[in-house]
């Protein structure tokens, strides 16, 4: 799922085992799962190679990728589908537009998890 459009919504089915982003990519959108599953993992260097991290999984329901919306940071994990899935793609400028109608106290909040989330998992 390497092509990212920054249109405001957009609804892609995605197959099972497909990467949606990588760690440290810009972040263009966030995504809704409306289906499926979706896994969020770190690529951890060992002395045999490489491994995948498992941070969490994210179900119908859930939003993942928004952090790089918030803070404009690269994106801090990498996200694949753990199954078949139906993703609601939420652009850069609509997530903008909703985030300057929320109260500034909401905001600030937003950036503050976000840079604690990120330092959290910095320091591991």
């Amino acid at each position: 799922m390497a092509r990212h459009d920054t249109k405001l919504l957009d609804r892609r089915v995605v197959p099972k085992g497909q990467e949606i982003f990588r760690e440290g990519a810009q972040a263009l959108c966030a995504y809704f799962v409306e289906s499926g599953e979706v896994e969020i993992y770190l690529t951890v260097r060992e002395s045999e190679g490489k491994t995948r991290q498992v941070l969490g999984r994210v179900g119908q329901g859930g939003i993942f990728g928004e952090m790089g919306l918030v803070d404009d940071e690269p994106r801090m994990a990498s996200a694949r589908t753990s199954e078949d899935s139906v993703l609601v793609l939420v652009g850069r400028e609509a997530f903008r537009q909703k985030l300057a109608k929320a109260d500034p106290f909401i905001r600030g909040l937003l950036t503050i998890f976000a840079r604690n989330i990120r330092a959290l998992t910095r320091s591991r």
